[in-house]
């Protein structure tokens, strides 16, 4: 065997021990890769430690078989006077904690998430943000569900009073994991212009998590009027550019879908409604629309996703009848091979 086939073995045999390496360390990959994604699921404030330390705690866990004790020494020092810093810090912990201690998690109770939830009162915008995302985490418990349930009006009236785009998707995602109960409603209508003025800020994160919750919204019959009245900014469509991102792309069209549907539905259909001239109504479905030319552009999108739901949009602005429509240059519709969406 020449030198240079002895060296080739050698790499081939330190190749195969790394593989070796890598699938029995795979618990402890696996536990590492949920702690960096718990800590991208939440904004950590500036000068927290590294979420591997806690993913150490869930691997030891994993081989002990018993509690850290971690979560828990977590939510007694929230109980006792902390300054904003450091109750942001300790949310952000438990957040992580929550994600990657399931079980200790699971042992919660009603009274720990009333805990996190009164951090929703902090004078102090971070602590709000993190006491959201902490909310989130355990949303994801059904046992829990209902008692924070119970925080959205809370939610719904920060989402509208306080301008901060990291409480907004906080908020937003929170709500998105929540079936909203129809107590909320009435708090809805009042916030809707506020949340349909986050759909157009800059921010995509939280453009998205919007436009996730106004199409839920959207196929609320009692809701549906209050959304598409609101008052929109004269760029509206610029929301439908084939620039825009794809995943907020695809939310705007799944959006603007339930819209169109819920118009058309006989329910609403037999009422005789009126819309403000700068409603998201006109913008979208009004005389003077360019809503056909964006969805005619967009069918030929990159991304499939895309011009799939740029399609459903379009078979879903026909003709209430079911009429086959095209779409003419200027927004309006007219009868032609579009075939009812077959």
């Amino acid at each position: 065997m020449g030198k240079q086939q002895v060296q080739q073995y050698l790499k081939q045999l330190d190749i195969r021990k790394s593989v070796v390496g890598l699938a029995t360390g795979a618990t402890a990959v696996y536990l590492l890769y949920k702690a960096v994604r718990a800590g991208m699921k939440c904004q950590p404030p500036l000068s927290t430690a590294s979420p591997t330390c806690i993913a150490r705690l869930a691997i030891e866990r994993e081989r002990q078989g018993r509690d850290s004790g971690e979560l828990r020494r977590l939510l007694n020092s929230l109980e006792r006077k902390q300054d904003e810093y450091a109750k942001s810090m300790i949310l952000h912990s438990i957040t992580r904690c929550v994600y990657l201690l399931e079980a200790e998690a699971s042992a919660c109770t009603t009274e720990d998430i009333m805990l996190v939830g009164c951090m929703l009162d902090d004078k102090d915008n971070s602590v709000k943000t993190q006491a959201l995302n902490t909310l989130k985490a355990f949303s994801g418990f059904r046992k829990f569900k209902l008692k924070i349930q119970e925080h959205s009006i809370k939610v719904l009236e920060l989402l509208s009073t306080i301008w901060d785009s990291e409480l907004h998707l906080a908020g937003l995602r929170l709500l998105n994991s929540l079936s909203l109960p129809d107590f909320a409603h009435p708090q809805l209508r009042r916030v809707m212009p506020a949340l349909i003025e986050i759909l157009q800020s800059d921010y995509i994160l939280a453009q998205v998590q919007a436009l996730r919750l106004l199409s839920s919204l959207a196929q609320k019959n009692d809701l549906l009027y209050d959304i598409l009245n609101c008052q929109v900014h004269s760029n509206f469509l610029n929301l439908f550019q084939a620039t825009q991102p794809g995943s907020l792309l695809f939310e705007a069209l799944v959006f603007a879908e339930r819209l169109s549907e819920g118009r058309n539905t006989p329910h609403y259909r037999a009422v005789q409604w009126h819309y403000n001239e700068r409603s998201l109504h006109e913008a979208l479905f009004g005389d003077g629309s360019r809503l056909a030319d964006r969805l005619l552009a967009l069918v030929i999108h990159p991304e499939e996703e895309v011009q799939i739901q740029a399609c459903k949009v379009i078979v879903s602005l026909q003709c209430p009848q079911g009429s086959a429509v095209q779409l003419s240059s200027s927004g309006k519709t007219s009868h032609s091979i579009f075939n009812s969406g077959k």
